[in-house]
């Protein structure tokens, strides 16, 4: 094993970035330290504004030949990426888990499977995309999908691969090339995908990945002046520093930002769906931007339900990620492990009762809580916490139901729980949200559009949306006349 690359159970891992097709290191780098039981995982590259800048330089050099391909040759290129990724999901799967905490079953059974899909199904959308010529008084419009250039990508941690993917797929099936910056608490399946990408057939600089450590890499790849577009998942505070840079050259962004959403539980309801779809809200130890942290119940079956939440949630078996039985796992970093008990001991403090846990465990982990007695206006209720950590409160009818639902400055997802298809499309179309859920959770189609409303984000990806984003739109008009036949 070189200086520059680490085993996780016995996966190897380069952890310098993946630049033009290579492996470029750094004067510097910046520790990476598994959640699970705090050890350290290796030293990474941290890259600054020059590492940044060859990154650039490089997608850019790599632009026109990439964006020439023929539709069919990206979409074959695209599948082999897929082929690749399934054939290494054991890998990716153990190398994730010891990065973040996620269930190691997690990522085999669905996280890690949805990476290829990601893939197979952009390369799908991208044979198919287009519009029909239309006719305005005799001229032909025909509206073309040019690829719009440098695209950089950057991603957090709670999900780091399959998030990635979610918008390399789209970048590159669009004809662009990729600056990839991963999140510095977990950088390496990013490093390991780049390998297996590049092992299918992607050539060199279509994508690249530049690790960093606080704000100097990606600082530098969003305001370069060759960047095309900026795709963003992260906080809301980081958003507006990115738009602001993105405003310096005009280059669209696309952000997808935090969430407070809430679970709307009615007496009509299904009681055990209801209960289910709430402790479901804990995966992957609270870490989902989409999670349902405001259960809001009918008062009427307010205690009954939070009975039967308590029985529920208490069987969940909290522990190591890489046992098969465990439920829930670790939080990514002791500062965010901190960050979540201060949100959690101040509500204690301003009058919340905890229902079950309050309280740090062993080593990172968090105990599943859940807090009742919450003001509308208090901090637990109006900020996301991003931890194991939801609120329960009560309403009298769908009016202070939709009140309370929309009484936060986000927009992300909402969830509702009710047996009368009426009150289901009443609710729903009141409800300020990019996504609802009705009876179900997190079932999301990649046809479909995803983003945030105000503060959860700006713009849509998915499907048709996606290539909207990613590419440049050209209307072209061919007048009838004024042809010469040279037959």
């Amino acid at each position: 094993m070189s200086e520059h690359t680490l085993t996780v159970a016995g996966v190897t891992v380069d952890t310098r970035h993946w630049i033009g097709g290579e492996r470029v290191a750094s004067a510097d780098t910046f520790v990476d330290v598994s959640p699970i039981d705090g050890s350290v995982l290796g030293e990474i590259a941290r890259g600054t504004a020059a590492e940044a800048s060859a990154a650039v330089a490089a997608a850019r050099a790599a632009f026109p030949g990439w964006a020439a391909t023929p539709r069919t040759e990206r979409a074959r290129i695209l599948h082999a990426v897929a082929d690749a990724v399934e054939k290494r999901i054991e890998d990716l799967s153990i190398v994730e888990t010891h990065d973040n905490g996620a269930l190691l079953r997690s990522h085999r059974r669905g996280v890690m499977p949805r990476v290829a899909h990601n893939f197979r199904f952009f390369a799908d959308w991208l044979l198919g995309l287009g519009h029909d010529d239309f006719d305005t008084r005799g001229h032909t419009n025909h509206v073309s999908w040019d690829p719009a250039g440098p695209c950089v990508l950057i991603t957090p941690w709670n999900a780091p691969l399959m998030l990635a993917t979610w918008k390399i797929a789209p970048a590159l099936a669009a004809g662009n090339t990729v600056i990839l910056k991963p999140a510095e608490w977990s950088p390496l399946t990013a490093s390991l995908f780049a390998d297996i990408a590049a092992e299918a057939g992607l050539p060199a600089g279509v994508l690249n990945v530049v690790q960093g450590y606080g704000a100097e890499a990606g600082s530098a790849l969003v305001a370069h002046p060759d960047v095309r577009r900026i795709s963003f998942t992260g906080s809301v505070p980081t958003a507006k520093t990115i738009a602001a840079a993105a405003a310096a050259n005009l280059v669209p962004a696309s952000f997808e930002l935090g969430g407070k959403s809430p679970l709307l539980v009615f007496a009509d309801a299904d009681l055990d769906l209801a209960v289910d779809l709430a402790v479901e809200q804990y995966d992957n130890a609270g870490q989902v931007c989409l999670a349902a942290t405001r259960i809001l119940v009918e008062e009427t079956i307010a205690e009954e339900f939070t009975r039967r939440f308590a029985e529920k949630a208490s069987v969940l078996r909290q522990g190591d990620p890489r046992d098969e039985t465990t439920d829930i796992g670790p939080n990514i970093h002791t500062r965010q492990l901190e960050k979540i008990d201060g949100f959690v001991q101040r509500a204690l403090a301003a009058g919340a009762r905890a229902v079950i846990g309050g309280r740090r465990g062993e080593g990172q982990y968090y105990e599943p809580t859940l807090l009742t007695d919450v003001a509308q206006d208090s901090e637990i209720v109006q900020e996301e916490v991003f931890g194991p950590v939801l609120t329960l409160q009560m309403f009298a009818d769908e009016d202070e139901a939709v009140r309370l639902a929309n009484d936060t400055r986000f927009g992300l997802a909402a969830t509702v729980a009710t047996g009368d298809r009426g009150r289901a499309a009443r609710v729903t179309d009141r409800l300020v949200a990019g996504t609802v859920w009705v009876n179900c959770f997190f079932v999301r189609d990649l046809q479909a559009p995803f983003g945030g409303s105000r503060h959860s984000g700006v713009g849509r990806e998915g499907g048709t949306w996606s290539f909207d984003f990613y590419c440049d739109l050209k209307n072209t008009v061919t007048a009838p006349k004024g042809w010469r036949d040279h037959g």
